[in-house]
Formats: C-alpha cells, sequence, structure tokens
C-alpha cells in the first residue's frame, strides 16, 4: 500500500489532485475555528466545561458535534458543517419517487442530474437560513447551553441588535454555500467523494478529543477500547465489501452486420444497501424528544410523560433506548432501500438489452425473484447497521459513565470514516489502473 502511495504521488495529475484535496480539507477545518461576527468565544468554552455538563447533555452535544467537528457550538464561520447540504440532498432524493417531474429529471440522464442539483444547491440555502436562526436563537435565550448562565456567560456580544443576528445568519449560511463548493470542487478537481470527504474530515478531527478523554481514565480502558476498535473496523470493512452476485446472461442479438450480446455478467447487490442513511435518520427522530424537554420550562418538576422519556427514551443507556433505536434502524434500512432500488425498473431494463437471469424468466418474475432477494440480504444488513451503531450505548450501560462512554469507534462515526476510506481508495486505484500501475486493493 505504502508503494501505491509512492506511485500515487510520482504520477503529476494524481499528485496535483490529492495535494489540492488536502488543502481544501485544510481550509475547511480552518473555517471551522474561526468564530463568526459577535461570538464571545471565551464564554463558550467555559459554557461547554464538562463539570457544566449533565450526562444527557453531554451525549447530545457530542452527537451534534459528529459532523461538524466541533464547530457548531463554537458557534464558528462553519458551524453549520455539511449537514444542510447532506438533509438537501436526502430531501431531494424522496422526492423524486413522490413527485413525476422529478423522477422525469433523473430519467433525462446528465442535463436532469444537473437540474436536481441545481435544486439541491437552493434547497441548501433554504436549510441553512433556518438552521442558522434557530442555533442563533437558542443562544440568544440560552437555552443552546442549558447548564450555563447566559446573563453571567452571554453567548453573544449585542444581545438586544437585530442587525448583529442578521449578520451572524449571513455568516452561516455563506459558510453552509462555501462548505458546499469545497465539496463539488473536491469531486470535480480532486479525487472525488467530495463531500464525504468533508463529512469524515470532521469525524476525525474529534477522535483525538475522544481519545484523550478515554485516555483519562486510565490505560486499562484504553487498551480495550484500542482491541475493540480494531474488531469493529475489521467487520465493518468485511460488511461494507460483502456483496450478492446475481448471475445475468445476455442473448446474443444481430443489429446490421454485427453480432452483440452473449455475455455473461453479475448484478451486485451489496448487504448494506443503504449506507448509514438509515442510522441518521434514527438518531435524528431520537433527538426530537430531547430537544423538545431542553426547550420546556426546568424549573417546572417534570411530570409522568416527561419522567418517562427522560428516564427510558432520552437516556442512551436505557434498554428501551437500546431497542428503539435498533428498530428505528431496521425500519428506515427497509424505507430506504425499497425507495431508492427498483426491482420492476431493473428488470424492464434488462429485458430490454436481451438479459435475463438463469433459471428465471424476464419481466414480472425477475422483479420477484430480486426483490426476494433484496429483501433477504436487507435484514443482515440492516441488523449489522444496528448492532455497530447502538454499541456505544450497549458500552455505556455495561460500564457507566465511568467506562467507554464517548467511544469514537462506534455508532455513525465509524460507519462513515470506514465507508469514505474504502471509496476514496478505489477512486485512487481505479486512476492508477488506467495508467497501468498497480492499486491499492489486490
Amino acid at each position: 500500500m505504502l508503494k501505491a502511495f509512492g506511485t500515487a504521488f510520482k504520477t503529476p495529475d494524481l499528485r496535483k489532485k490529492i495535494l489540492f484535496s488536502l488543502a481544501i480539507i485544510a481550509l475547511y477545518r480552518l473555517g471551522a475555528h474561526i468564530p463568526a461576527p459577535g461570538v464571545l468565544l471565551k464564554n463558550i468554552n467555559e459554557c461547554l466545561d464538562p463539570s457544566r455538563l449533565s450526562q444527557s447533555q453531554a451525549d447530545v452535544y457530542s452527537l451534534v458535534n459528529l459532523f461538524s467537528g466541533g464547530a457548531l457550538l463554537q458557534l464558528s464561520v462553519f458551524a453549520l458543517g455539511i449537514m444542510p447540504y447532506i438533509t438537501a440532498s436526502i430531501i431531494i432524493q424522496l422526492l423524486v419517487v413522490v413527485i413525476p417531474r422529478f423522477e422525469m429529471l433523473k430519467k433525462e440522464g446528465q442535463s436532469g442530474q444537473n437540474k436536481l442539483t441545481q435544486y439541491t444547491r437552493y434547497l441548501t440555502i433554504g436549510l441553512a437560513v433556518l438552521q442558522a436562526t434557530g442555533i442563533i436563537a437558542l443562544a440568544r435565550s440560552g437555552q443552546l447551553f442549558p447548564g450555563c448562565d447566559p446573563a453571567k456567560f452571554p453567548i453573544l456580544a449585542n444581545k438586544d441588535s437585530i442587525f448583529s443576528y442578521v449578520i451572524l445568519v449571513l455568516t452561516m449560511t455563506a459558510g453552509a454555500t462555501v462548505i458546499m463548493w469545497f465539496g463539488e470542487l473536491l469531486t470535480e478537481k480532486g479525487i472525488g467523494n467530495g463531500m464525504s470527504l468533508l463529512m469524515a474530515a470532521s469525524i476525525a478531527a474529534r477522535i483525538p478529543t475522544e481519545g484523550a478523554s478515554i485516555a483519562s481514565r486510565g490505560s486499562t480502558i484504553l487498551i480495550m477500547m484500542i482491541l475493540l476498535a480494531l474488531v469493529v473496523i475489521v467487520v465493518v470493512v468485511y460488511i461494507e465489501q460483502a456483496q450478492r452476485r446475481i448471475p445475468v446472461q445476455y442473448a446474443k442479438r444481430m443489429i446490421g452486420r454485427k453480432m452483440y450480446g452473449g455475455t455473461s455478467t453479475y448484478l451486485p447487490l451489496k448487504v448494506n444497501q443503504s449506507g448509514v442513511i438509515p442510522v441518521i435518520f434514527a438518531s435524528s427522530l431520537l433527538y426530537i424528544p430531547q430537544l423538545i424537554t431542553q426547550l420546556q420550562d426546568q424549573s417546572k418538576a417534570p411530570g409522568t410523560i416527561r419522567r418517562f422519556f427522560e428516564n427510558y427514551v432520552i437516556n442512551q443507556g436505557s434498554w428501551v433506548h437500546i431497542l428503539l433505536y435498533l428498530l428505528l434502524i431496521v425500519f428506515f434500512a427497509y424505507f430506504y432501500v425499497a425507495i431508492t432500488f427498483n426491482p420492476e425498473e431493473r428488470a424492464d431494463d434488462m429485458k430490454r438489452y436481451g438479459g435475463f437471469i438463469p433459471g428465471i424468466r424476464p419481466g414480472r418474475p425477475t422483479a420477484e425473484y430480486l426483490n426476494y432477494v433484496l429483501n433477504r440480504i436487507t435484514l443482515p444488513g440492516s441488523l449489522y447497521l444496528g448492532v455497530v451503531a447502538i454499541l456505544p450505548n450497549l458500552l455505556l450501560t455495561l460500564t457507566g459513565p465511568s467506562g467507554a462512554q464517548n467511544f469514537p469507534f462506534g455508532g455513525t462515526a465509524v460507519l462513515i470514516l470506514v465507508g469514505v476510506a474504502l471509496e476514496t481508495v478505489k477512486q485512487i486505484e481505479s486512476q492508477l489502473q488506467q495508467r497501468s500501475y498497480e492499486g491499492f486493493l489486490r
């Protein structure tokens, strides 16, 4: 692998792409540490002191900081991170199934895809404005850091100036737009997977902090966490690469004086067909009760329903929370696969080009067979996603808050990091193979 890295850097155009990608990632991380105008960073650091945070608040802040690399709670220029673009992309992808106009654009090829990309950009800006307004409103009211006294540690310098709020919203929205531009530059002029690389960079930026937190609890826990992380990474790599290859045979056809077809290939169906999307959906849905609880009046005594949610649904160490999290991941995995993979459309495409699965008739029987296989492989894929996602919760339940509370190689983080690493290696490998060089994967 080191030899392949050396070969990649010896290739002028590939070396230029790698260095360009590293420069964009460095600019992205630099913007994550530049505070927005009118933000008192010193008071924010005081409010983020672990001694001022309760267990539930620390868990929520860890989740919020995951995709921004710590930029969101510091109210930096890139505080919104890539989440507006990711959310907009998911919404447009779901609307393709619902709105016939979007479905027609998807079938038009590159021109239609460019139009959908333009809609995604517009929606990203709208979501960025809404999210920036919400975050600033929480910071102004003191609910962004519930354990911190807003009178003693004000977050904003000018709390009574509407102009300063407008400037903050415009700054954060512009930051989200620049991040979207960075992702597109990485895809076009870099090594590819632009937004995925930025997401992985944000998550990787949190690993040293989380690792130091674990190391402070003792060398034994640190060694156990390192061994467990290696096991998790190996399992994730193995299952992310797993496929069910369905053989496809193409009949011979005479077109003019030339004969086409007569070849054998396969249709690859990944075990984890839905990627990390079900985990994001499930974690976002479980975050809603925590958000509603924080917005309520904390001075009043909690009622029966609120106590139930705080003890069983919001508490990440509760078995009710863990089971609900797992069931939501399984549900969203089936839901996302159902809307992104159409067996009937795939069967019609195979029939149109003279392809068939040996032993299965073309048309409807092929669609039913593909749907049958897809449902069977989605179950282990969704269970795998659920087990990896709830691993930090299980460790919190078994070891308590003093154990592996901030295990950095579980849940969404490891799925994104390993998935992006595999895709990036494949991108570089394919470019090396075009130049007859030996790649990373053998």
